[in-house]
């Protein structure tokens, strides 16, 4: 026989809110959506649907074992659906489902896998263009039986962009040449797109030049812009004669 306790990682005393706590906090790690292993989210949730009912959990703990011989993990695991509204009989689901600053602003269709008895059925959402962290949206009648799904939208950290509000922020290099004279940078945005940005005659380091409407899109608002900081890099090389006239100025 499984052990249940072991399972959830609580002692065989556990408070119910001790074995709600260890439940949530194990689901969250394994739930398949979230890149966890599907057998071991199916073990919590059987752990938990045993050890929170009062009349199981009693069953269980007793010597004869009389809960392995009346359920069996199908029904456990019908039981927890019904409890939590994901299969046939359930009304309404929800769940959370990180996306990547570029699936923000594309959007889209994305599939998505939900969990039942006999493993797990792919759906296929639309995530609405320039979704905000943290939005939840309803899709109706997703669910088998007609219930309906409600996706509560996380994103990623990006390493280069930052997101506020509509507006997109970002760095890119140039020598203090390009900075003096001006110059066209290129260089590639979140959606593989070569933009061209110009430097205007002396422009100071760590300036931002703002280049309107390409932040992010969305229907129903305006769009956002995107700000371009300014980083002062050296070049490569500098002939000599360039330094000589440099260190001419700097003494007069």
């Amino acid at each position: 026989m499984k052990d249940y306790y072991q399972i959830l990682g609580v002692d065989r005393k556990a408070s119910d809110a001790d074995i709600k706590k260890a439940y949530r906090k194990l689901a969250g790690q394994h739930h398949p959506d979230r890149g966890g292993d599907a057998n071991t989210f199916k073990q919590v949730q059987e752990a938990y649907d045993v050890l929170s009912d009062k009349r199981k959990r009693a069953e269980y703990d007793s010597p004869q074992g009389f809960f392995t011989q009346r359920h069996n993990f199908d029904d456990i695991v019908n039981q927890y659906f019904t409890q939590f509204d994901i299969r046939s009989q359930m009304r309404n689901s929800r769940m959370e489902l990180w996306l990547s600053l570029e699936d923000v602003l594309k959007g889209g269709p994305k599939i998505i896998s939900l969990p039942h008895a006999s493993g797990s059925t792919a759906v296929e959402i639309q995530v609405p263009q320039g979704v905000v962290d943290g939005e939840a949206i309803r899709y109706a009648g997703l669910l088998p039986g007609g219930g309906d799904l409600v996706v509560a939208f996380r994103i990623q950290p990006h390493r280069s962009y930052r997101r506020d509000g509509m507006d997109l922020y970002t760095e890119v290099n140039a020598n203090f040449w390009q900075l003096i004279t001006g110059d066209k940078i290129q260089f590639t945005d979140l959606q593989g797109k070569t933009l061209a940005l110009t430097i205007p005659p002396m422009t100071k380091p760590d300036s931002s030049l703002r280049m309107k409407n390409m932040g992010v899109q969305r229907k129903g608002h305006n769009n956002g812009d995107l700000f371009v900081k300014i980083k002062a890099v050296l070049p490569a090389s500098i002939p000599d004669e360039i330094v000589d006239i440099l260190n001419r100025e700097q003494n007069k």
